[in-house]
């Protein structure tokens, strides 16, 4: 399974507005530049993120995205299942029509263990995990740039 730009872009975007969790809204413009990412390619990217009910946005001089729920409350599996849809490392998985092998398959079992290890690790990582880790790994880099 190859994981697209969209989603680790996503991913990213919302790690940040999880550094940067608090009541007031975060402009794009500004994930994108601390992210490195385009700020047309990040909107249409938080556009998909608000219809899901995973941040909320407001316009104006004062607007931005924000979570709409506590970091520790949204999972890495919301995210990517949004941005990326199926976790299915075949098709046949999703849909029966897709292989003609699907009931006499000699590796169905491999494909559903892998979808289930993938799906367990993304519930089981919250975004404030994810932002924790963020935190630890850039004190880390700087304690041994010292």
């Amino acid at each position: 399974m190859k994981i697209s730009t969209r989603t680790r872009y996503g991913l990213r975007a919302m790690i940040d507005l999880a550094l940067n969790y608090k009541d007031t809204p975060i402009f794009v413009k500004d994930i994108a530049k601390r992210q490195n990412v385009s700020y047309q390619y990040l909107e249409h990217i938080m556009l998909a993120l608000k219809k899901a009910g995973l941040v909320s946005s407001l316009s104006g001089a004062k607007g931005g995205y924000m979570l709409k729920k506590k970091p520790a409350d949204i999972t890495a599996y919301d995210i990517v299942t949004v941005l990326e849809g199926s976790l299915s490392p075949v098709p046949c998985l999703d849909t029966d029509e897709s292989c003609n092998q699907h009931y006499e398959c000699k590796a169905g079992n491999l494909w559903k263990r892998i979808k289930k290890s993938i799906e367990e690790i993304l519930l089981s990582t919250t975004l404030k995990d994810m932002a924790e880790n963020n935190e630890k790994e850039k004190k880390r880099e700087i304690f041994y740039h010292i």
